[in-house]
């Protein structure tokens, strides 16, 4: 057994794929002979001195949390402030560290994980505390910068495109006496890169989805409803994929709920396709359904990506090695090297460079119209959605995911109180 512990948690919106980073980690990890404990629930685990200890965990189920959706340690939505801030909530995550021995910390999430990885290593260097943090992405969202894609992204986007073209055909084959509009919300606050993969459901004007609203483009209501009609005037049908985060000109969410700030600080969205829906119906008349398949988009594991899935394990496998080599504040991050064929590689980034930056939807991959994606898009999204990965199915028709027993280690310090 290598000296020190490796310290692995799961943060924010987890993903179809997260959970096969976390196997590649701890596989990684057990070849080096490095003892493995992941803290339950994210960050608050770590604070709580929550530790799971995965060696109690035999090597099937790890190779089983590939297939396997969900965080299986637990995940959280917790955003540390600054280290003046929560200087406390810091020192007492040295401290945890300290007791168990723990060396590495790798903390599988988006933005504000990297964030998080950031400060603590600035903390640890303060102290003079041997640590070696490294951020490992991860986010249906898509918007990590430096990273070309995100893992998690790419299956999300395929359970996209995939539903979309099913709900197109149902709603073509029933449009000439029910449904005229059909509208399919996508997450994406600020970045459309999820509504952006439903246009790889269909190619030309008459092709669903005939409108796709950007957060990156003002909604423009009178507008809106004019392209609405003359798609339902033109095709019999209209299918709208609109981005959670949509803003009119002046900034304001059109999904507002009013229900204040998150725990990111993010403002509460409360349903686009529902308000696109009504607002449709009462204006234009038609008869008008509407989805929101929230949780479902970046849950849906029996749909996963192939490239989805083996850029979850080589992210986690790197962290790993760049972990044990001292590469300290960085973050394994995909690079493209080649469109078609599709090539890429993983490279070491600073957590710097992806720390409270966010990427969005760049104007080429926008259609001048402001309501489809380009040919340029297209390349860079179609290699994300590639290849099928399917979980093994039980005899009872249902997949067949893994429960871990997240063994618990003895706590070495007195309560957190925070």
């Amino acid at each position: 057994m290598a000296s020190g512990t490796l310290l692995y948690a799961q943060s924010g919106g987890v993903t179809a794929v997260i959970n096969a980073t976390a196997s590649a980690v701890i596989q990684a990890a057990r070849t080096k002979k490095v003892k493995v404990l992941a803290a339950r629930n994210g960050i608050l685990g770590a604070l709580r001195e929550d530790l799971i200890d995965t060696s109690k965990e035999s090597i099937a189920s790890i190779r089983a949390l590939a297939h396997t959706p969900g965080g299986a340690f637990g995940s959280c939505r917790v955003k540390l402030k600054s280290l003046d801030e929560d200087r406390a909530k810091y020192e007492r995550l040295l401290a945890v560290f300290r007791a168990h021995d723990v060396r590495w910390f790798l903390y599988n999430g988006g933005n504000d994980s990297a964030d998080t990885a950031l400060k603590v290593s600035k903390l640890a260097a303060e102290f003079d505390y041997p640590l070696t943090c490294v951020g490992v992405p991860k986010t249906v969202d898509n918007d990590l910068a430096v990273t070309d894609c995100c893992p998690g992204f790419g299956s999300a986007a395929k359970y996209t495109a995939v539903s979309v073209r099913e709900a197109a055909l149902d709603v073509a084959a029933m449009a000439d006496t029910s449904t005229k509009v059909f509208v399919y919300e996508a997450m994406g606050r600020h970045a459309g890169w999820l509504a952006a993969s439903a246009g790889l459901a269909g190619n030309g004007p008459d092709q669903a989805p005939h409108l796709i609203l950007f957060p990156e483009r003002p909604y423009d209501e009178a507008d809106f409803f004019k392209r609405v009609k003359a798609t339902v005037e033109r095709v019999g049908y209209c299918v709208v994929v609109a981005s959670e985060g949509i803003q009119t000109a002046d900034g304001r969410f059109v999904a507002d709920a009013g229900g204040g700030k998150d725990s990111f600080g993010h403002t509460q969205l409360g349903g686009v396709a529902s308000h696109l829906a009504g607002r449709v119906k009462d204006a234009l008349g038609y008869k008008v359904h509407w989805t929101l398949p929230d949780y479902l988009q970046r849950s849906a594991r029996h749909i996963a990506s192939k490239t989805d899935l083996e850029q979850a394990q080589a992210v986690g496998k790197a962290a790993v090695a760049f972990a044990l080599k001292g590469m300290n504040s960085v973050m394994p991050v995909i690079v493209r090297t080649s469109d078609a064929p599709y090539r890429w590689k993983i490279e070491a980034a600073p957590l710097s460079k992806v720390a409270n930056h966010e990427k969005k939807m760049p104007a080429g991959f926008i259609r001048r119209d402001g309501h489809g994606i380009t040919d340029k898009a297209r390349r860079y999204l179609e290699p994300l959605i590639c290849g099928e990965a399917p979980p093994p199915y039980g005899r009872d028709g249902l997949p067949k995911y893994v429960e871990l027993g997240n063994v618990g280690v003895s706590r070495k310090l007195g309560p957190w109180i925070g």
